[in-house]
This record gives C-alpha cells, structure tokens and sequence, in this order.
C-alpha cells in the first residue's frame, strides 16, 4: 500500500509538471516555479513543452504499472528508475532542487516497490 501511495505521489509531481512546463511556462506562475524571465520564458516556450510532454510519458508510464497490478510491477519499477535518472541529471545540470523534487520521491517509492511495501 505504501509503494502504490509513494508511486502515485511521483504521478501527480509529474503531471503537476506537466501542467507548469506545457500550460503555464510563461506565466508568472511557471516562471516563478523555475525561477525565469519573462523573455527567457518566451524563447523556451516550445523546448519547455517538448519537456513537459516527456514528463507526461513518465507519468503515464506508473500510472499504467499501477492500473496493471500486480502484473505491472517491472512497469513501475522501470518508471520509477527512469525519473530517478531523470531527477539525478537535471540536478547535476538544471538545479539541484530536482533532485529533492523529483528524484528523492521516485526513489522512495522504488524502494518500497523493491520491498513490497
């Protein structure tokens, strides 16, 4: 039950995500989330979207490991590792908050997945 709660944690970080990177990356709601100008917020809008859009995979990735059962388990476990990856990377290269955001959540839940909790 905690690895299902943990893994749908890492879901709604995602598509919250999703959200900032796709819908609201020029608003002062999104620039502020990544800490942005408004005319850097415009020239990236796009390579912000294409981001988001990955995110979203990731995101539908656990949600379908969850959906499978028991079945999905090496779903989530795949998924749950790619956003560790993920997180770990754009902390060593976008900011270190990721880390704590993205990465550190993901692998809670991986851990309780690998104990079947």
């Amino acid at each position: 039950m905690i690895a299902i709660i943990l893994t749908a944690l890492v879901i709604a970080i995602h598509l919250y995500i999703v959200v900032l990177e796709m819908a609201l990356w020029t608003t002062p709601t999104g620039r502020s989330a990544f800490g942005l100008t408004e005319e850097f917020a415009k020239q990236t809008k796009t390579l912000a979207a294409n981001q988001g859009l990955y995110n979203g995979f990731l995101a539908a990735g656990l949600a379908y490991g969850l959906w499978r059962g028991a079945d999905g388990r090496e779903f989530v476990i795949f998924f749950l590792a790619c956003v560790i990856v993920a997180g770990v990377f754009g902390a060593f290269t976008a900011s270190r908050k990721i880390l704590f955001i993205q990465a550190l959540p993901a692998a809670a839940a991986l851990g309780a997945v690998l104990l079947g909790r």
